[in-house]
């Protein structure tokens, strides 16, 4: 279902995409609890921001922008950009190679900036309107909502601020005259992102898991809010090497954060590590699309229903999924981010993360049946994780197996938060951190045996990150990981060296591991973007 205001199009330069049309339709994702708020007419912006309802509609086209998939997901191109995959596709497909080799592309990443700006845009019309909304005394939904905007713009800031670097800083819709905004030092963003997401981990709900009702799974929350800036905090200030977030966000203040969460929430570990993904999980032992475990996860739908105009199936598991071939139980796909054989020996033996993570078409007995035809970069492993299956798959349901994949993306995995406060407590509270990384580890080997002690030092931070590589790998953090310890390391690691040529991989440090920003955006700007380093 659409939800479509009728105004001008004012964002220009960076939102260019968009000028061309009065209309801009906000779509939003269908058929998963507070998502599914029903079809609507076409209203004007003088009808519009009136009533609650106006504003529940309004923010949920905000989050819609979270389902906007395919080559704007920032967890394929991080898989593909570290050392777990390779790009894979198809021998004559483009665009996924460019991202493991650090090549340039013709538009390489429009997608993505389109995407997150879109994001940015609704979250600030919301922002914008929302006091012209009568609320009468329920003072309380008004503050709610207005804080899951900001954690949504805080989002997509950070996703973007990642990616590329040096990007306009837009915090209001832009008026005429006023459309080519200058890129911001990445420290007015990540400022920005702090502040907003301190806003809403003091205004979003503090319900514990447990007391969510099923048809809110996917709003954001306190506990979500909480763990995102402490990811940020880790991120921003390893990359930049800096104390704290522009004053805004403090080490203490992230280390309260994360205790809070893994105190507090109510989210916990799964008992068995295969059973958080359906292509992994045991006969009946699926935990579920919104488990204890899921802090922040991006909600998926079938309820597309082969329409290319919506954007509520998960497009990346069509992109990863075995090329072009059913092999039972997994379904077919595009085969890209075909998974290093690297990672796949570097789990330690009795490791129960690395079946569920990575299908290996000789272990698990599928070599007899499986061609390799035109896929590329073929290392006999692919992604497990939230690859498509045959049973339930979309054209059971009515659905296309491109677009109507549902499995949602956990964004923040309570296994993850843990891994956070071990890192952010190894200085302080060495006890609580070695707590936290042993929940995560002896789950994985369901068993105490292989316990590692950690020290205050850079041998337990690498004990810590190397856990991170194992416990998330397939889930768009490596990339990053890597790139906060610094450029030696991500090249360390980035670099690869095969016979075949096809494998070579040479990480440039000069870019600083930013993508290219969209030439035609840099075009459209009037002199206004800049190319990052390492990228003319």
């Amino acid at each position: 279902m659409t939800l479509n205001i009728i105004h001008p199009i004012r964002q220009r330069g960076i939102m260019r995409t968009f000028a061309a049309a009065l209309l801009i339709s906000l779509t939003a994702s269908c058929g998963k609890g507070f998502l599914d708020i029903g079809p609507i007419d076409q209203k004007t912006e003088e009808d519009f921001y009136k009533t609650p309802q106006d504003a529940m509609e309004a923010l949920v086209a905000a989050y819609s922008v979270l389902n906007m998939d395919g080559y704007g997901n920032i967890a394929l191109t991080s898989e593909i950009a570290s050392d777990n995959c390779f790009g894979g596709g198809g021998n004559g497909d483009g665009g996924m190679r460019q991202w493991d080799r650090f090549d340039n592309y013709n538009d390489h990443n429009a997608a993505a900036w389109k995407k997150y700006y879109t994001g940015i845009y609704r979250a600030n019309i919301f922002l914008q309107k929302v006091d012209n909304v009568d609320f009468g005394n329920d003072e309380d939904t008004k503050k709610r909502l207005i804080a899951e905007a900001h954690f949504l713009r805080a989002y997509y800031y950070f996703d973007l601020v990642r990616m590329f670097g040096n990007v306009p800083l837009i915090t209001a819709p832009l008026e005429p005259g006023n459309y080519n905004i200058p890129q911001a030092d990445p420290a007015e963003v990540y400022k920005l992102i702090a502040e907003d997401l301190k806003i809403a981990a003091a205004d979003l709900s503090d319900r514990r898991y447990a007391d969510i009702p099923p048809a809110e799974q996917g709003r954001a929350t306190r506990w979500a809010a909480k763990a995102l800036l402490g990811k940020v905090f880790l991120y921003y200030t390893g990359y930049y090497s800096k104390p704290d977030i522009e004053g805004v966000f403090t080490k203490q203040e992230a280390i309260a954060a994360i205790d809070d969460v893994i105190m507090n929430s109510g989210h916990g570990l799964v008992e068995k590590y295969f059973n958080l993904w359906r292509a992994s999980a045991e006969t009946g032992g699926f935990a579920g699309q919104n488990n204890t475990e899921a802090v922040f996860a991006i909600q998926y739908t079938h309820l597309g229903l082969k329409n290319w105009d919506q954007q509520n199936g998960n497009r990346m598991q069509v992109m990863i999924g075995i090329r072009s071939q059913v092999l039972l139980p997994y379904y077919k796909g595009w085969g890209a981010a075909t998974v290093n054989p690297k990672l796949w020996d570097a789990f330690a033996a009795g490791d129960t993360r690395r079946s569920a993570s990575i299908i290996s078409i000789q272990d698990e007995g599928l070599a007899g049946s499986y061609a390799v035809g035109d896929q590329y970069q073929y290392t006999g492993y692919f992604m497990k994780k939230n690859t498509p299956l045959d049973e339930n798959k979309p054209e059971d349901l009515g659905g296309d197996f491109q677009l109507d994949n549902y499995d949602n993306y956990v964004v923040i995995r309570f296994a993850d938060v843990l891994l956070m406060g071990a890192e952010l407590n190894l200085n302080t509270d060495l006890g609580k951190a070695q707590d936290y990384y042993n929940r995560v580890r002896d789950r994985a080997f369901g068993d105490q045996l292989h316990r590692i002690t950690l020290t205050g030092d850079a041998a337990g931070l690498k004990h810590i990150m190397d856990e991170r590589r194992f416990e998330l790998s397939m889930e768009g953090h490596r990339y990053w990981d890597l790139l906060r310890q610094g450029m030696a390391t991500a090249k360390a690691a980035l670099d690869n060296v095969s016979a075949n040529s096809v494998f070579n991989v040479t990480f440039r440090p000069e870019t600083g591991g930013l993508l290219a920003i969209p030439q035609t955006q840099i075009g459209l700007s009037n002199g206004s973007l800049v190319q990052n380093n390492g990228w003319n």
